[in-house]
């Protein structure tokens, strides 16, 4: 339930920041022009008014007359009127290039916008509902919204970045008479930039990859695996995979996307199987496993995915980078609600497959056997992820052989003994890289056979007479080399993390800390520099101090004709307010974008260390 509403408290966030994104620059646009046109209407009416009343050659009925038509022909209507007879009064008012020309085209751009944001909403709520029907018809509502929203939102970038320009310079032209070429510039450059970026990321071919991290099963190192599999597919009546990669996820899966296994490229249909989830499973439960996974192929579900797994990446892809080109976050978050919809559907027809799946394999199998191995997948996941994030909350830097397979495999049947293990399996769901899998309760309900909770300890420690893992000869190969290779990757991840969390406390904490955050000099030229360290930054120009990260509160960067200048707020107290120091940038130059860069990183490096330190602490009082 707490999830629910976390997805439901996101969907509503997402929208609302959707219609401000979509609306809120041409509302702005809209309401100021109108009221500038009306504004301009009400002046000119009684200036004319006065002037004709003041007329002395004409009667009263003439000025009635006059006063009527000047009402009927505002100046705010001119840049409108196309009748032949108001050929003059048009060419008068709304002559190329003048104040009433610009903000009737501004009007109606802004006018169109909003109309245009509200069909983009529109489409993606009838889309999104498509995706609910069937599974065809999702595939060719996604395309559709793909190409839609895309191409809607580079347009609608463009729209709203010419507006905003145009309010840069006309709010404070018509309010106080004056303008800010800086204002306007910085506008400018932002919207040309938006509007490149937005154009140029439609156009570009975005990086698409399946990798992996496995190696190929051939059938001379698992004979009577792979024709367990063959008769298995025959059974569920579909083609058997035309590849095996054997690795140590934690999980099974099939795909008939292209993929990439140790620099090689596949096609065709691919299982994944886990050597350790093999020798925990006996060759009943295992085959339950496989069955269900030849189900997917023979339900089409792969197919499915592989269609439309390369266009989710790059949709995805496109969406998260329209976040990162500035004023193109006015299109992200229509893209990203879009997507949330369509993942509503996809999660539906993802319960409904896993659910046709085992309701195949128990058939095949026995309902026993597919429960039974859900069980011993889920208690061996639940574990595994114990194991790991104990070994990267340690406070060392690991040498050497982490030695995460054995760690599991010794304690694995510990753990399905406590407490512990009895409330993580109570929502309990069995991982898939591809798909969000119903919880271990209602899978069991879906196959009619239910395990009593105080039953699972007894099925996980129950040690497998025979096994698929021990019909392949090179599985103690494959894994030795395999969890090599991650473990590698986890002390790397884990050193980069201490990198954060160190103070550091002594010279070899230093050390650490010092790989990923060494000292950086920029050069401000005239033998003056600013140094950044992990301890703080300091400023050679005008004897500047040496300023600790624990004394900066926040910064800000200030531009001037004179020279840009950063702003360093403390937390102390000076004579008015908050102590401030500014220290100047002049002779950055090009440099100053990487400097802002390493300046924010080291920042953060000491405030997630700070955060690290108060939460090692509250943890030392809580126990």
């Amino acid at each position: 339930m707490a999830a629910a509403r976390t997805i439901h408290a996101d969907l509503w966030r997402v929208f609302l920041l959707t219609l401000a994104s979509l609306f809120l620059i041409p509302a702005v646009t809209l309401v100021f022009t109108h009221y500038a046109l009306q504004s301009e209407d009400k002046d000119f009416i009684q200036r004319v008014s006065s002037q004709i009343n003041a007329a002395t050659d004409l009667t009263p009925a003439q000025k009635a007359d006059e006063i009527a038509f000047y009402d009927t022909h505002r100046l705010s209507m001119a840049c409108a009127a196309t009748g032949p007879e108001d050929k003059v009064f048009h060419d008068k008012v709304c002559s190329a290039y003048s104040m009433h020309w610009w903000f009737h085209w501004a009007e109606r751009t802004a006018f169109w916008t909003l109309i245009l944001g509200a069909a983009m909403l529109v489409a993606a709520g009838v889309l999104g509902a498509l995706a609910f029907v069937n599974r065809g018809l999702r595939y060719a509502s996604f395309v559709a919204g793909w190409r839609l929203m895309t191409i809607s939102s580079a347009v609608e970038v463009t729209l709203q970045s010419a507006m905003l320009v145009w309010l840069s310079f006309w709010l404070t032209a018509y309010f106080w008479h004056s303008y800010y070429i800086k204002l306007v510039g910085l506008a400018g450059i932002m919207a040309a930039l938006a509007v490149f970026y937005a154009i140029y990321t439609l156009f570009k071919k975005l990086p698409s990859g399946n990798t992996i991290e496995g190696e190929l099963l051939s059938e001379a190192d698992a004979p009577r695996l792979w024709d367990r599999i063959r008769q298995l597919a025959g059974r569920v009546k579909t083609s058997p995979p035309d590849q095996i990669i054997a690795g140590i996820d934690n999980n099974f899966f099939v795909t008939e996307a292209p993929c990439t296994v140790a620099g090689q490229t596949l096609t065709g249909r691919t299982l994944f199987v886990s050597i350790p989830l093999l020798r925990v499973l006996d060759t009943a439960e295992a085959d339950a496993v496989l069955a269900h996974e030849l189900a997917h192929l023979g339900g089409g579900d792969t197919r499915s995915s592989a269609a439309l797994g390369p266009k989710l990446n790059q949709f995805d892809l496109y969406t998260w980078q329209m976040r990162s080109g500035g004023l193109t976050i006015v299109a992200h978050y229509l893209l990203r609600l879009y997507r949330m919809v369509f993942e509503f559907a996809l999660a539906r027809d993802s319960r409904e497959r896993e659910y046709t799946a085992d309701r195949v394999a128990a058939k095949l199998t026995a309902p026993q056997s597919i429960v039974q191995s859900l069980i011993k997948i889920s208690a061996y996941s639940s574990y595994r992820n114990t194991v790991e994030n104990k070994l990267f909350e340690q406070e060392q830097q690991h040498t050497g052989a982490l030695g995460i397979a054995g760690f599991v495999a010794e304690g694995l049947h510990p753990y399905a003994r406590s407490g512990e293990f009895v409330t993580a399996m109570k929502t309990a769901a069995v991982p898939h890289p591809y798909d969000t899998h119903p919880p271990l309760v209602e899978r069991m309900r879906n196959v009619n056979h239910k395990v009593a909770e105080d039953s699972y300890g007894a099925i996980v420690t129950t040690v497998p007479q025979t096994t698929w893992a021990d019909e392949i000869s090179t599985a103690a190969a494959i894994e030795q080399r395999l969890w090599t290779d991650y473990e590698q990757r986890f002390a790397a991840a884990h050193e980069q993390s201490l990198a954060y969390r160190y103070e550091p406390a002594n010279e070899e904490e230093r050390a650490i800390v010092l790989r990923y955050f060494p000292p950086v000099s920029f050069d401000l030229g005239n033998d003056k520099r600013i140094d950044i360290s992990y301890e703080g930054l300091h400023a050679t120009a005008d004897d500047g101090v040496p300023v600790s990260w624990d004394e900066v509160k926040d910064m800000t960067f200030n531009t001037s004709s004179f020279g840009n200048t950063l702003l360093i707020t403390h937390f102390d107290k000076g004579v008015i307010g908050a102590r401030t120091s500014k220290i100047k940038l002049k002779g950055l130059a090009k440099q100053e974008e990487h400097f802002k860069a390493v300046l924010g990183s080291y920042w953060q490096r000491h405030q997630i260390m700070r955060a690290q330190q108060k939460a090692r602490a509250a943890e030392t009082e809580t126990a």
